[in-house]
């Protein structure tokens, strides 16, 4: 064979040899690409902070025993023109999650999201506590004052303007961000209820709808029950009658109240002593539910008065429509206790 024909053939041989040594690479580097990581349990949080580039990130991944091939992370996200779109964040790692899929979840910024429920019956106090300890949320700014100003509502009092729920939030999210929401949501929740209300309501305005809903919801943790207190402190207010309802004069004392509700306590007078003045409370004295607001606004029908718990474990009430059956049926409440 001539010479110029031999090289040839040897080029492409040559040739030939270095796409298939090329092809056999591709392959391995896409396995490698798409084989799940190598994760110690079956979620693992990781975080992107801001302006980290991606070789620190795959990196930090390596040095944790997450990703075995981070220059090959590297090198795909160039090719893919994606090495400087990663978002910062915390994101979630899941079994199954492939280097493929961990530069997608970074690209899109599908950062991991924290949950915090707030819970109905809260006041205000303990909301902000339960703000204040959570790792996830930023809470620098917790002063009632600076809350409402922020949330475009100055001179209103915190107690009772955020709604009870559970709410996802990606870290580092403000406090003040979080109540934002919650205080949106509670005021979607009570307009809508108001404007459905029933007629010959004892309420003038939605703001004291929200006073009874926390009343109710400090009464009762039976949905059952819920319209049915409504209906006696409606009939109450109706006829002049004092509510003497215990979760404000709890309220109204304060810090001073040591958990043993006296004689004393309710005639100690406070703006929210419901048993020395007539009327609703100045503020509501808790975070009601949403079941709680509509319940204020939808009393049930009937003559009850009065109501006591039966000392039942499921916390339900005796409803009365006389002073003479109330309290008869707090003396039965008074001997369940002393029976146990």
């Amino acid at each position: 064979m001539p010479d110029p024909l031999k090289r040839l053939a040897i080029a492409a041989v040559a040739s030939a040899a270095g796409i298939a040594l090329l092809a056999a690479a591709t392959m391995i580097a896409w396995r490698e690409l798409n084989t799940p990581l190598p994760l110690p349990e079956p979620a693992v949080l990781f975080e992107v902070h801001g302006g980290m580039p991606l070789e620190t990130v795959t990196r930090r991944l390596a040095e944790r025993e997450l990703l075995p091939a981070p220059g090959l992370l590297d090198w795909y996200a160039r090719l893919r023109g994606d090495a400087t779109r990663i978002r910062a964040g915390e994101y979630e790692l899941v079994a199954g999650l492939t280097p493929v899929a961990l530069l997608d979840k970074f690209v899109e910024g599908d950062v991991y999201l924290h949950r915090f429920a707030i819970v109905e019956g809260w006041r205000f106090s303990e909301l902000a506590a339960a703000l204040r300890a959570h790792p996830a949320i930023e809470s620098e700014m917790l002063d009632e004052t600076e809350i409402m100003n922020t949330l475009g509502q100055p001179g209103v009092h915190p107690e009772g303007q955020f709604l009870p729920d559970t709410y996802s939030f990606p870290k580092g999210t403000a406090a003040i961000e979080l109540l934002g929401w919650a205080h949106e949501a509670l005021h979607s929740r009570l307009d809508a209820a108001w404007s459905v209300r029933g007629a010959e309501l004892q309420l003038a305005n939605a703001y004291e709808a929200l006073i009874l809903a926390s009343i109710i919801e400090k009464e009762t943790a039976l949905e059952s029950e819920r319209a049915l207190i409504s209906g006696v402190f409606h009939r109450r207010l109706e006829r002049g009658m004092r509510l003497q309802t215990d979760p404000t004069v709890i309220y109204g004392l304060g810090p001073d109240f040591d958990g043993n509700l006296t004689r004393l306590d309710l005639n100690r007078d406070t703006p929210y002593n419901t048993y020395t003045r007539n009327g609703l409370p100045p503020t509501p004295i808790a975070l009601p539910s949403g079941p709680a607001i509509d319940a204020a606004l939808a009393p049930a029908a009937g003559e009850s008065l009065y109501f006591v718990a039966t000392g039942a474990p499921d916390g339900s009430h005796y409803f009365s429509a006389t002073l003479a059956e109330h309290e008869r049926a707090v003396d039965r409440y008074l001997e369940t206790l002393r029976n146990r």
